[in-house]
């Protein structure tokens, strides 16, 4: 835990913040649950709709004629006392990059669970990413009014799917139609919302037909959370009283330990459970003192260093986003973990070694901005107009440096060529993508050395789409768009020796290295491998980074059909040098050399992604769209009962055979069919189909 704190203030203000995110799969309810939340605790007057297009969080133009989140949007409002920073991200799996970078800040996590459709994938990725980082979770299971909805069953899909230790701190009362409430199981409190709104709730007690279930319940509750606890576990075997502000504070800290994660309900859209949701936000997820100190490297020392959420220690600060405005330029969100970041202030960024001065600081509330002069440790805000300081860097004290964990985000799957009309729309074009690309980490811009097209790539045809849509809107780009193209990967697949040696006489100084270097494939995913194997000083220790340096750049571009090469580890086993001729610039070419040669005698072939399914369809149209699936080159991992009347097929599809999916589900289930789709891995292209995206690539050349 964080050491303690000086000042009684500071303490105090940190005990009553929660940096909190709402995560959940795309249609479980995060932006209406978020809306509500902001009308509960005075932040509007009036409850957003998303269909509507008035939501808060939901600003984009994108968004509101989508009907879905994009961008991750942060917000700071107050619930007894307390400050909650919420952050209300995208449930698109082509927008997770949005979801990766908040959670890498957020000390806590709202998820919310549509009560009909269960844990449904993007579900069980935000979850492997909350994970990921350590973050402790609360699970609200929305839509309790709709058909189908079941609490019980959602509950088992937390356990199963997730592997999670979800325990229920509340029950029902009724479901779908009859849905009017909630059993509060600790305080043995029944709570019902009588008005439209739901501003009023009222507190009860337990409908007598309910009260020996509620007692059940209540057993289990209290049998779990006892278990957590070696008191509470002394008193539940002596059969002692366990008292509510017991059960509370142990289930809060098998929350924040990751050991519990309680689960409530409600139905956002029709305001039932919402305030009861902001009371187990402050209950049982975590301040920013109930966290570890967060840990990074001291750069000049090389060391592991922690830095308290205290904030008379050294600044320490994350930027986890980008976010270009019209009316004020660049903006920097940060998460403040140690010290005070002020106006004027000098800091270093410790990533890129370089000074960066703190001009204007502003509290976020979606799209507005309200000035301040400081952020504290533990909060969250944004800096305006900061030049050279970019996602996942880290700025802090020059005194005393320390670079913070980064960001890691997935590479793109998909690319589409991108050409301006005109001379002046390819300046447009330039700036458009400079600036896109600062703000999204997911979004890549590659020239075509062989034809000069610009390319563009992201995770997902949506995510194109609607980076392609801003170039327009925003900063009035008219060009025109390819087809869809797949990001193609290049690899080996048997061991190679290779012997290389790049010289060159020109008649002054020479050039000279001669490098032997063993090529092994890696799993997938393990990207590029280099190892320094070289004894006896063969190859002089300074020219070793050159040689990989070379190799990285011949990485680059495969020999099969010019996509990068993926999977290799290169050993560096010997070689020989010049005492005069040699030199970084001889041995970076050999490196470059000995990889593409020897990747040409290692059997290379191609690869392409494999994306994860999940298609949701009618029962009777399950059938012909498995047919249509294994036609796509797809395969099936499963069958599972989705809700009433709906299946859910499980597999595995390449990205190539997907495009246009939605239409051909829809023409398949009169339009009742949904699918969810994320980038899995990388898998050899079969033969047959690689020889004609080959020749399709030699064509084009």
């Amino acid at each position: 835990m964080a050491s303690p704190i000086t000042s009684p203030v500071d303490e105090t203000r940190l005990r009553r913040l929660r940096n909190i995110g709402i995560i959940a799969h795309i249609d479980a309810g995060k932006t209406t649950t978020t809306e509500r939340i902001l009308y509960y605790t005075g932040k509007t007057y009036r409850m957003g709709n998303v269909d509507e297009g008035t939501t808060v969080t939901d600003w984009m133009v994108q968004e509101r004629e989508r009907g879905i989140t994009i961008q991750a949007a942060a917000i700071t409002s107050a619930w007894q006392d307390h400050q909650i920073n919420l952050i209300d991200t995208p449930g698109h799996i082509d927008f997770t990059a949005e979801v990766q970078r908040s959670l890498r800040v957020l000390d806590g996590g709202v998820v919310v669970f549509d009560a009909v459709a269960g844990v449904e994938p993007q579900s069980e990725t935000v979850w492997r990413q909350a994970n990921r980082y350590g973050v402790p979770r609360i699970c609200f299971v929305n839509k309790m009014d709709r058909p189908g909805a079941d609490f019980g069953r959602t509950i088992e899909m937390i356990r199963g799917r997730l592997g999670a230790s979800p325990v229920a701190i509340q029950m029902p009362l009724g479901a779908e139609d009859l849905f009017q409430g909630m059993v509060d199981l600790i305080k043995r409190k029944a709570w019902t919302f009588p008005d439209s709104l739901g501003a009023h709730p009222v507190e009860g007690p337990i409908p007598d037909p309910l009260v020996d279930e509620a007692e059940k319940q209540r057993a289990i509750l209290v049998e779990r959370i006892a278990e957590t606890d070696e008191t509470l576990t002394g008193k539940f075997l002596e059969e002692e009283p366990i008292s509510e502000a017991e059960l509370r504070t142990a289930l809060r800290a098998a929350t924040i330990s990751g050991q519990l994660v309680p689960v409530l309900c409600g139905s956002a859209l029709r305001t039932k459970g919402v305030q009861l949701l902001l009371d187990a936000i402050i209950d049982y997820l975590p301040s920013p003192l109930d966290i570890p100190p967060v840990r990074g490297v001291n750069p000049a020392l090389a060391a592991e260093e922690t830095r308290p959420a205290d904030p008379t220690a050294p600044v320490s600060a994350l930027v986890f986003k980008i976010q270009t405005d019209p009316y004020i330029g660049r903006l920097a969100y940060v998460r403040v973990y140690s010290g005070v970041m002020q106006t004027g202030q000098m800091l270093q960024n410790s990533t890129r070694d370089r000074k960066e001065r703190i001009g204007r600081l502003v509290q976020v509330y979606a799209d507005k901005r309200e000035e301040t002069t400081e952020i504290r440790a533990g909060d969250i805000g944004a800096i305006v107009s900061i030049k050279q300081t970019s996602t996942g860097e880290t700025l802090c004290d020059p005194a005393a440096p320390i670079v913070l964990e980064a960001i890691e985000f997935p590479a793109p799957v998909i690319s589409v060529a991108v050409e301006p009309k005109t001379k002046a729309d390819q300046d447009k074009l330039a700036n458009a993508m400079h600036r896109l690309a600062e703000e999204d980490p997911t979004f890549r811009i590659k020239v075509d050395d062989q034809t000069g097209q610009t390319l563009i790539s992201g995770m997902g045809e949506l995510h194109l789409e609607v980076l392609v849509d801003r170039m327009q809107r925003e900063f009035g780009v008219q060009a025109h768009i390819g087809r869809h193209q797949v990001a193609y990967r290049e690899t080996i697949t048997k061991k190679v020796q290779q012997e290389t040696r790049f010289v060159r006489q020109t008649g002054g100084r020479g050039q000279y290295a001669h490098v032997i270097v063993e090529l092994e494939a890696l799993p997938r995913g393990k990207g590029f491998e280099f190892v320094d194997k070289v004894v006896g000083g063969a190859i002089p220790k300074p020219f070793i980074p050159a040689v990989e340096q070379g190799m990285r750049e011949a990485m680059e571009n495969g020999v099969l059909g010019g996509y990068p090469m993926i999977d290799i580890r290169a050993t560096l086993v010997g070689g020989s040098f010049h005492e005069v001729d040699s030199s970084d610039f001889a041995f970076r070419v050999a490196g470059s050399m000995a990889l593409r040669e020897g990747v040409e005698a290692a059997a290379p072939v191609l690869l392409e992604p494999l994306m994860r399914l999940e298609v949701v369809v009618p029962e009777n149209a399950t059938g012909d769209v498995i047919g249509d699936l294994v036609a796509r080159r797809g395969q099936i991992n499963g069958l599972d009962m989705h809700s009433v009347g709906m299946q859910a097929i499980k597999g595995q599809a390449p990205l190539a055979e997907m495009f246009g999916y939605a239409t051909s589900l829809r023409s398949a289930t009169q339009g009742r069919g949904t699918f969810t789709m994320e980038f899995d891995h990388y898998d050899i292209v079969p033969a047959e189909r690689a020889r004609v995206i080959l020749g399709m690539v030699g064509s084009s050349r």
